[in-house]
């Protein structure tokens, strides 16, 4: 393994990775030698996302995609294994969240946050998983939340989808552990981006990007005897 690049010759695909949770997972896995494939919806932010990982010497793939639409998730797996081959890692990070009162909130507003927190997972992993089938190998991490383990005011269908992912993960891991592909999930706590309120936090005692994205590239380079089925990811500091 080269240790300082040590996904070379790895294709990783990241949702979500215009911005964010996401750009900073790219930026990580880009940074340890992976040959990147980027997916978001905004065409716009995802191609000024990739052309900075290329201006540091990233090799970036930038693919628009709805992953909560099938045909498009099939479109974007045939792309990149078109491009740069097989897929190795795939994070499920493209994520939403509806907040409020759950007497106050609606049908759409349930399809909304399922649809794109589990039913996306869904998706994109059965797409990647025949790939990772035929090497033997691969990594799969959701990123979750610490609202998969925990509820709060105004959480109802954020957390139900989270927890939703939590029993998805862990039965994905059951059923591809045999074929060398392990299923992880990170479950981070209060993050400084602009996906949900922070009112009344301090944004410098929160969780930065870049340290959900640091668990990550560990998942991604444990010894290959074992691994870690989930990380739950705190401020050191409550916000």
């Amino acid at each position: 393994m080269n240790n300082q690049k040590p996904l070379a010759g790895q294709v990783a695909l990241v949702t979500g990775a215009s911005r964010g949770i996401g750009l900073a997972i790219a930026r990580q896995l880009g940074r340890m030698g992976a040959r990147l494939a980027m997916c978001a919806r905004n065409e716009k932010a995802l191609t000024q996302a990739a052309d900075s990982l290329r201006r540091e010497g990233v090799e970036a793939l930038a693919i628009v995609a709805d992953v909560t639409q099938l045909i498009q998730v099939q479109s974007l797996v045939k792309g990149v294994e078109k491009t740069f081959g097989p897929i190795h890692i795939l994070v499920n990070n493209a994520g939403t969240g509806v907040f409020g009162p759950f007497q106050q909130l609606t049908e759409t507003d349930w399809d909304t946050v399922f649809d794109t927190n589990l039913k996306a997972v869904f998706l994109v992993s059965q797409a990647v998983v025949p790939g990772m089938i035929r090497l033997r190998t691969g990594h799969i991490i959701n990123i979750s939340s610490l609202a998969g383990q925990n509820t709060f005011p105004g959480g109802g269908i954020y957390c139900a989808s989270k927890w939703g992912l939590q029993g998805l993960t862990g039965c994905m891991a059951e059923d591809l552990r045999g074929y060398g592909i392990r299923v992880s999930s990170i479950c981070p706590g209060t993050v400084d981006t602009d996906f949900s309120p922070h009112a009344g936090k301090d944004p410098a005692k929160m969780l930065r990007p870049e340290d959900v994205a640091h668990a990550v590239g560990m998942l991604v380079t444990q010894a290959p005897q074992s691994f870690i089925s989930e990380v739950h990811l705190r401020p050191t500091q409550k916000p």
